[in-house]
């Protein structure tokens, strides 16, 4: 299945859609995350916080000759911020992954009331400098934030890996980024724990195009240049969640499911303004 490539200010693309892979761990993970490959995900999302990233690298370094294809990814935990700790973590993540790079790493969050993120950040170029990792990027970071990395360091991430779905539509945060050539990676793009699937908006497109609300929701990500990293762990999901670019909502549906948002939409009420995670 081809998926389509997005492309950042510096020229990284990256795959239009990919794989979270949250709570996927252990045997169970690895089995998991390869289906998913085999099914033609290329986008391979983690984190230390994950506490799985030795299943995604056993996943990664099982699938044979697309291994090059893959964008396997990881998270600097905010507990490691500082810039000898920082390089230290990403290097255990290489170790743990057994693979000789990590393809993207993401700070997790920005955590600002510790104010260390610009460390971590130059930490990042200098992993990427050494060939630990391909491509440096964000994840949960405000337009501030990244303005003050930009102008401390003169670099720019690929991309920010923030919450976008209907709920919590994020246009502004959509139009920020794209005007500085940064790709937006969505977390929970199908939201979790709410009723967003069965919302009759939703329901009632996803019926007119013949598919799922899940894959309905996926386009309207798609339509808006997000790429999304859908959880799944069965293959059925995974196969779903992948066949999303066949389906052309019209402008009109794509404005309906933003209209969705709400200004309570955050899912855990976690505004990177003040959220911390350590």
């Amino acid at each position: 299945m081809a998926i389509p490539h997005l492309a950042a200010a510096d020229g990284t693309t990256l795959p239009a859609i990919g794989l979270g892979t949250y709570r996927l761990n252990g045997s169970a993970g690895v089995d998991a995350i390869g289906q998913a490959i085999r099914a033609g995900y290329r986008l391979i999302d983690s984190a230390v916080n994950y506490e799985n990233e030795g299943a995604v690298g056993r996943a990664a370094r099982s699938a044979g000759d697309v291994r090059d294809e893959l964008v396997v990814t990881s998270k600097l935990p905010g507990r490691h911020h500082r810039y000898d700790e920082a390089l230290t973590t990403i290097e255990e993540s290489v170790f743990r992954t057994g693979l000789d790079r990590v393809d993207l790493y993401l700070i997790h969050w920005p955590n600002p009331k510790v104010d260390l993120y610009v460390q971590a950040w130059r930490a990042l170029i200098e992993a990427r400098e050494r060939g630990l990792v391909r491509h440096i990027g964000l994840s949960n970071f405000l337009p501030e934030h990244i303005e003050r990395l930009v102008a401390e360091t003169g670099v720019a991430p690929v991309v920010n890996q923030i919450e976008v779905h209907p709920y919590f539509p994020q246009q502004e945060a959509l139009d920020y980024h794209r005007e500085h050539g940064i790709l937006v990676q969505g977390w929970s793009p199908l939201g979790h724990g709410n009723d967003l699937q069965e919302h009759p908006v939703v329901v009632e497109i996803a019926t007119a195009h013949g598919v799922s609300p899940a894959q309905t929701i996926l386009a309207w990500h798609v339509a808006r240049q997000v790429i999304p990293l859908p959880k799944a762990a069965s293959p059925q999901r995974q196969v779903e969640n992948l066949d999303v670019f066949g389906i052309k909502l019209t402008d009109a549906q794509v404005e309906a499911i933003t209209a969705l948002g709400r200004p309570d939409g955050r899912l855990s009420d976690q505004d990177p303004a003040v959220y911390e995670e350590f």
